[in-house]
């Protein structure tokens, strides 16, 4: 269907006249009966017309150019995935290598982090302000019977007043028993400024599913490792479920907007107000419960579970421009996690309650700086209500010259445990429970340097009473083989944990040729296996690069070489839609290889790569996670098309 749609557009449209870097905008066109021409008058917009801005108001500009870092972000994220290792099939979910990539927020969140990979956050959506209508598509293949189509349009109706809408939709049946992923994420935007931009307002609406089938990966490794027929057809590797499927759904309607009281003057007053309604689900079915997971109350498992809240914000901002922005605001945050069954203990008791719900109430304030070429901000928010909530934020940027930018950020911050660490029901016996977990403390430290020779980050962070889940295996047999019944609960470690990354990436161009490399070294200090990444990551990409037919054409073409230490990888629980810690099974240091050929064409890009080609002859350990395989050898192609009218 997809496909379908992406032909009847491509057809509708192949002969629309684009200019790469301007546009025609054509204005009192008429074309009148008794008249052989018609009236134009045509006006120019460059690119720079063509605005995408961020939450926090940072714009960039609508790029069409083929690049390497484009090679990168033709995926299902359409971002950069280093430090990330997609499982198998398009769709799921990703393991972590770099941990540095995490994010915090103080309040509680909704829990079952492997499911929302895809899960576009508040920060996530950009609003647009352009010249003429912009569509960009994006089409890719995937691994078996189905494909991804990322497509949006935006356009102003005014110069004040912009809308977007996208979709983007995958199916992907993949190569192994019960692995199909179905997912799709509506985005409609909007963004409204008055001339004298009094008044600026941001709103969007999402709808994003995300839809898996769950195997809990294969039972026997060693058939697999072996790569010999017939175990290379993957369909006869044995599963562990056959009948399972992971549902994550949720809706979130948003706005921010502010108003400045003085009409004149922009040295004044300026009021915020923030509103976010989200509500979401997690869902894992099956049809017939496994012994994989132990015991269980019923023949068949259905566990859902729900959540919704309210968060408001209000604050009132002084502006000036030589000081900067003074802003104090008060925040109200309001949940329900719940399900619709209790669990009793022998003696009637309650021993697993329903729900949880609280009101978190906070106040805060921020002084942000831009003059010239530096740029900053310091935020600090406390809770006015019972629960213990702090967050310190201090960040700085500083462009010394066109060659040299610098960026500084430290974060304290004491946040309220995920919500699924708190409360679990299941159909599993052993997956239910209800704790009372501390705070976990996190203080961050980061630096980048940005310059024409190197770039470079560092990161520190210091963890207190790190949340996890375990791997509490219990050995039994399982279809005649002796296997480990996964049992996965949350613990809270009570040590320190000190993890120090060093980023580096660095481009050498010769000729037509270059070499692009990012490499990524990680520490962690810890008295037990909790936090594990590889030591190094490494991304290596050799390309050439020229134009064709008097410059029409431009070619990319090149291979990638990614590799990264073996380590005691997260393993994946589907149960709970979550990443788990295990020190049994080590994956990693085995090379990754695509070749790749990129064409342009205007404003039309072609993506070409055969992915992983070296499985055939580097052997067959590559793992996602320890019980899940990553790609085998595959050609993918990928479009993506602007048009400016």
């Amino acid at each position: 269907m997809y496909k379908l749609l992406f032909i009847l557009l491509v057809s509708f449209v192949s002969n629309a006249q684009v200019t790469q870097g301007k546009v025609d905008i054509k204005k009192n066109t008429a074309q009148r009966k008794g008249l052989s021409k018609s009236t134009k008058t045509d006006t120019i917009a460059t690119i720079d017309m063509y605005k995408i801005i961020s939450l926090n108001r940072d714009t960039t500009y609508v790029d069409t150019s083929l690049t390497i870092q484009k090679e990168y972000a033709v995926n299902y994220l359409r971002r950069d995935m280093f430090g990330l290792l997609p499982f198998h099939n398009e769709g799921q979910t990703y393991n972590v290598l770099d941990y540095g990539l995490t994010r915090y927020n103080p309040f509680p969140a909704f829990g079952f982090k492997a499911k929302h990979a895809a899960y576009m956050e508040v920060e996530d959506i950009y609003y647009y302000s352009v010249a003429t209508p912009f569509t960009d598509l994006f089409y890719r293949s995937v691994l078996q019977q189905g494909q991804v189509l990322d497509a949006s349009i935006t356009l102003n109706t005014s110069e004040n007043l912009n809308f977007a809408v996208a979709y983007k939709g995958l199916r992907s049946l993949g190569r192994y028993i019960n692995e199909l992923s179905s997912n799709g994420n509506l985005r409609i935007i909007s963004s409204y400024k008055t001339s004298d931009k009094r008044y600026i307002m941001n709103m969007h609406i999402t709808a994003q599913d995300f839809t898996n089938q769950e195997n809990g990966g294969i039972i026997d490794r060693s058939l697999f490792e072996s790569g010999e027929d017939p175990y290379t057809n993957r369909e006869r590797l044995n599963v562990y479920f056959r009948n399972a499927t992971s549902v994550l759904k949720g809706n979130r309607y948003f706005v921010d907007h502010y108003f400045r009281l003085n009409k004149t003057n922009p040295n004044s007053i300026v009021l915020h107000h923030q509103f976010n309604y989200e509500n979401k689900f997690f869902e894992y079915s099956q049809e017939t419960a496994s012994g994989r997971l132990g015991a269980s109350y019923t023949s068949s498992i259905y566990n859902k579970t729900r959540y919704n809240r309210i968060y408001n914000k209000l604050g009132a901002a002084y502006t000036n421009e030589k000081i900067g922005m003074l802003e104090f605001y008060v925040e109200d945050f309001n949940y329900n996690y719940f399900y619709r069954s209790i669990i009793v203990g022998g003696n009637g008791q309650v021993i697993i309650p329903n729900s949880i719900n609280d009101r978190i109430n906070t106040y805060g304030a921020r002084y942000s700086y831009h003059r010239n070429n530096l740029k900053g901000s310091i935020l600090v928010s406390n809770s006015i209500t019972d629960q213990s909530l702090a967050n310190i934020d201090v960040s700085v940027n500083y462009k010394l010259n066109e060659d040299i930018e610098l960026t500084g950020r430290y974060q304290n911050m004491n946040k309220l445990p995920d919500l699924n660490y708190r409360l679990y029901q299941s159909g599993y016996t052993a997956y239910n429970w209800f704790n009372n977990f501390k705070n976990e403390k996190i203080n961050s430290f980061e630096a980048e340097a940005k310059t024409k020779w190197l770039t470079a980050s560092v990161q520190y962070t210091v963890l207190k009473d790190h949340l996890y889940f375990s791997n509490d295996y219990v050995q039994q047999a399982i279809e005649q083989q002796d296997v480990d019944t996964l049992i996965t609960t949350p613990k809270q470690f009570a040590g320190t944990i000190n993890y120090l990354s060093v980023k580096a990436g660095r481009e050498f161009r010769w000729w037509k040729l270059a070499l692009d490399n990012t490499i990524l070294y990680q520490n962690v200090g810890q008295d037990s296996n909790i936090l594990n990444v590889p030591e190094f990551t490494t991304r290596n990409t050799l390309y050439y690069s020229d134009h064709f037919f008097k410059k029409a054409l431009f070619i990319q073409t090149g291979i990638t070489f990614q590799y990264f230490t073996s380590y005691y990888a997260n393993n994946y629980n589907p149960v709970l839609g979550e990443f788990f810690v295990q020190d049994k099974v080590k994956l990693g240091d085995f090379p990754l290889m695509d070749f790749f050929i990129n064409a342009k064409i205007r404003q039309f890009r072609l993506f070409l790569k055969a992915e992983h080609f070296n499985s055939g002859f580097t052997g067959y350990k590559f793992y996602a996670a320890p019980d899940y395989p990553y790609r085998d050898f595959t050609v993918r192609f990928g479009v993506i098309w602007d048009f400016f009218s």
